[in-house]
């Protein structure tokens, strides 16, 4: 009997089944939590991109002066695959020195200098596959650029 027990102990067949068996999930959930990571940075780059794109755009003249960036807006709109509320264009003020903006050039002193800016701000949701499992929660991304047009 005690030479059936060793001989038992010191039989390892099919060791590196159960060794897999416990190694292969955590494998591939770490896979795939890597692959929804670079999910998120490609996001979070294209976003970048894209709100760098349109700071360039409004540096090469697309706003003329009249308030009018509806151009840009749908450019980024179909690029980044974003709708409305994702994409926001806004003149922003400042007067002479001031550090604040203000949304409202009437604000200003008459006799002082206003430059003007255009404020780019796009939004996104990304839902990992993690979090339908309840684990995290959707991450939201929020880009924004300021850039003196004048």
């Amino acid at each position: 009997m005690i030479r059936r027990l060793l001989a038992f102990l010191r039989d390892d067949r099919g060791a590196v089944i159960i060794e897999t068996a416990i190694v292969a999930p955590v494998l591939a959930l770490m896979g795939l939590g890597a692959f929804q990571v670079s999910q998120l940075v490609a996001r979070q780059h294209e976003l970048q991109t894209g709100a760098d794109d349109a700071a360039s755009m409004a540096l090469a003249g697309w706003d003329t002066g009249t308030g009018d960036v509806t151009a840009m807006k749908e450019v980024l709109k179909r690029t980044l695959e974003l709708d409305d509320s994702q994409v926001t264009i806004t003149r922003k003020y400042r007067c002479d020195s001031q550090v604040l903006y203000v949304d409202d050039v009437v604000i200003c002193d008459p006799d002082a200098i206003v430059t003007t800016y255009l404020n780019i701000r796009l939004t996104d949701t990304y839902t990992p596959m993690w979090a339908d499992f309840g684990v995290g929660e959707p991450f939201n991304y929020v880009v924004e650029r300021t850039v003196l047009v004048s």
